[in-house]
């Protein structure tokens, strides 16, 4: 990927416009995963229903949106690649906002019965096609303004601001927890971190209006494309490579608050404070791993968090579990395991921007992302959940996370007798 002239005005423009759009986006996806128990009361539990029936429900609508994340990749990825980035940058954190907004004011079961759970199902498709289409261009932007030599790292602020994003969601949800009784909390209080996202919605919309288009999309729009099914091989490729990343990264930074307390018995302000220990771990590694993987390459860097995880997601989860372990430890180990994660989010976003050409690349990037998060990641909680319920293991979570890593670190080798830079 050849990178056009432009200024360091530009490209930080472009880090920021394109940074902003994804921390909206997982701060929003953060605070309706921390909010499962009480969005299950609200909208999924009629009169006589269980709790864990509702909980499931509310799992299966956080996965339907993640399956309209690839119809999002494939839709908006085709304008991005053919009119452009900007104006489809522009175009989804609209949708993003509208729909997140709306969920902070949407009735409840007990206001507007089984319409509820169809009108939140119906926002959280329209927050999945939003996602869907961010990803590849936010990506395609902030990798097409970088300097020479600094992919890594411009792309490892995508990820950097995930976890700000699941970051500022546990925070928010703390905040309420601590300042808000019970009562207050599953009445209206957890309608406001939703109603939240309507200014930072504004703003992250100002700053896209202000953006430029990609030196390399103009330079490179009318190229010849590739042919169908080598992009096809290449988005097959680039989902394997990050579905660890994506079921260790839901399982250990998203479910993990919903587990807690209904396997292990934390109380709410318990599991969100381990969750944002977990995100502060995976924030720290992240710019320091894109960094790294401008210097010595992409799947170097993402294989070795992908065998740690894999070896150590069950001794790390044992940990929690044990009822001699001190705070401190458990402190550290899910600190541990969001750090272990971020060794793959770094260098992710700019591998899969460089397995594919301009001209495709908004589409096929987004792709690989949308569908292995569509899978690995939406259906996290659903699978965790469900399996749990019917094996009773609460070793499940590290099965799951350590089984997805494996698979991506033999999709991370490099080919057998070559040499090949795509991704590496």
């Amino acid at each position: 990927m050849t990178a056009p002239a432009h200024s360091p005005r530009a490209s930080r423009r472009a880090l920021f416009a394109g940074s902003v759009g994804n921390f909206i986006e997982w701060y929003e996806f953060g605070v309706y995963g921390y909010f499962a128990t009480v969005i299950a009361a609200r909208f999924f539990t009629p009169e006589g229903g269980s709790e864990i029936e509702a909980l499931v429900k509310t799992y299966a609508s956080f996965a339907l949106a993640f399956f309209f994340r690839p119809v999002g990749a494939a839709l908006f990825g085709r304008l991005g690649d053919r009119i452009g980035r900007r104006p489809v940058l522009i175009l989804v954190i609209s949708l993003m906002t509208g729909a997140t907004t709306l969920i902070g004011a949407l009735p409840t079961y007990a206001d507007a019965g089984a319409l509820a759970p169809w009108l939140l199902t119906f926002l959280r498709v329209l927050q999945g096609l939003s996602a869907g289409g961010e990803f590849g261009g936010a990506v395609a932007v902030m990798t097409e303004f970088a300097p020479p030599g600094r992919r890594g790292l411009y792309g490892a602020w995508q990820s950097f601001t995930v976890a700000l994003g699941l970051l500022g969601g546990a925070g928010v949800a703390a905040l309420l927890a601590t300042l808000l009784s019970a009562q207050d909390l599953n009445s209206w209080g957890w309608r406001l971190p939703f109603l939240l996202t309507l200014p930072l919605g504004l703003g992250a919309l100002w700053l896209r209006l202000r953006l430029d288009e990609t030196p390399a999309f103009r330079e490179e729009r009318a190229a010849v494309r590739p042919p169908p099914r080598a992009v096809a091989a290449a988005i097959a490729l680039g989902a394997a490579r990050i579905m660890g990343w994506a079921a260790a990264g839901y399982t250990f930074l998203v479910v993990l608050p919903a587990y807690l307390q209904s396997s292990l018995n934390a109380t709410f302000q318990q599991a969100l404070i381990a969750t944002v220990l977990a995100n502060l771990g995976f924030a720290a590694t992240i710019l320091p791993a894109g960094r790294l993987s401008d210097r010595v390459g992409r799947r170097p860097v993402m294989l070795a968090g992908a065998l740690l995880v894999t070896v150590l997601a069950v001794p790390l989860l044992n940990l929690l579990q044990h009822r001699g372990t001190s705070d401190a430890v458990k402190g550290a180990a899910v600190c541990g395991a969001g750090a272990v994660v971020g060794l793959m989010a770094g260098p992710g976003p700019a591998m899969l921007a460089e397995m594919f050409p301009t001209t495709v690349r908004y589409t096929g990037l987004g792709l690989a992302y949308a569908l292995s998060n569509a899978v690995f990641s939406g259906c996290a909680g659903l699978i965790i959940t469900e399996t749990i319920k019917r094996t009773g293991s609460v070793d499940i979570p590290a099965y799951y996370a350590a089984a997805t890593c494996a698979v991506s670190a033999l999709a991370l080798l490099p080919p057998r007798g070559t040499r090949a830079r795509n991704g590496g």
